[in-house]
């Protein structure tokens, strides 16, 4: 557990997991260069998943009234957070109240303000590599293993109503644990009770293998468990079968990686197209970093963000 001591600087931090793993901290400290936020840092708060709700209330107290923390972004923890703390916010955006989620801390005028950034974040990364018209072209599912809030987050982004005939032609969500399901649940009959949709209990992988067989070619595949990033393995066997012409997505970009890997040794035969989380990672970053610093970074400053995080992930 991170100790909190009075920040001496504008700090940001960073309330996951294995935050020290993290290439945020690495790459934070020349974006800030980049915005002139030259005095700004970043720290890590590390806790345990599914901690006691006063931990998340202690953490968020000690942001609210510590002059010089200026916000956070919130991993991992942005569905236990929000219950345990939402009373301490001022101000919650509109995503986070309807999908009960924050991944943003940010202060405005002495108000502490909680925001749901994944549907714009998630959003900005699918765009980058689901091709343009393909669900109206070609009629495909998704299957997303977790149901988390970036479960929430990519699933709402594509069942949107504005995106007319556009949308997946059914919807389909896998937990290990029954609570979450039935949350995501009523968050997706909200946004589009018309989509056919479907929630598994899937306690082991080979539950997931089965539901996979279902997926119809031309689909989209998430494994948004966290598996494989902050806890080892992946929530499908080796034994998985992915259908031929899909997306796949593995939202992280650190860990073993052994979802992306099993999708990757199907790809030539199945033809897949496999996207790991990096972009998710910067647009997640960016979208938070702009929000508790009020400072734009869209456009030319986005493209320099983005230039800087390639460049230091290519680094030995």
């Amino acid at each position: 557990m991170f100790t909190m001591e009075k920040a001496a600087r504008p700090t940001i931090y960073f309330i996951g997991v294995t935050t020290a793993k993290s290439s945020i901290m690495k790459v934070f400290p020349l974006w800030a260069k980049e915005v002139g936020l030259d005095d700004a840092v970043i720290k890590g708060i590390d806790i345990e998943i599914h901690a006691a709700p006063e931990v998340y209330r202690e953490v968020v107290r000690f942001i609210k009234n510590d002059p010089l923390s200026m916000g956070a972004l919130v991993t991992t923890h942005k569905i236990d957070l929000y219950n345990a703390a939402k009373e301490l916010f001022d101000y919650l955006d509109p995503y986070a109240r309807m999908f009960g989620e924050l991944s943003s801390i940010s202060k405005k005028g002495g108000r502490l303000e909680g925001h749901a950034k994944d549907p714009i974040s998630s959003g900005l990364a699918m765009e980058g590599f689901i091709p343009e018209g393909f669900w109206e072209e070609y009629g495909g599912e998704v299957f997303i293993m977790g149901a988390g809030g970036s479960a929430i987050a990519i699933s709402s982004y594509l069942l949107n109503k504005n995106k007319g005939n556009n949308i997946p032609s059914r919807i389909v969500i896998s937990n290990r644990s029954t609570p979450r399901l039935k949350e995501i649940e009523r968050i997706i009959k909200t946004v589009n009770p018309d989509v056919p949709a479907e929630f598994h209990h899937a306690p082991v992988p080979e539950v997931n293998d089965r539901i996979l067989d279902t997926i119809s070619e031309h689909s989209l595949i998430v494994n948004a468990t966290g598996l494989g990033k902050d806890r080892p393995g992946s929530p499908l066997t080796d034994a998985c079968n992915f259908p031929k012409n899909s997306l796949v997505w593995e939202i992280n970009y650190r860990g073993d990686l052994r979802f992306m890997h099993q999708a990757i040794e199907q790809k030539q035969e199945k033809n897949l197209h496999v996207e790991d989380g990096w972009i998710y990672f910067i647009h997640g970053w960016t979208q938070v970093i702009a929000e508790v610093f009020s400072i734009d970074i869209t456009g030319d400053a986005f493209n320099k963000f983005n230039r800087i995080a390639n460049e230091i992930r290519l680094m030995p």
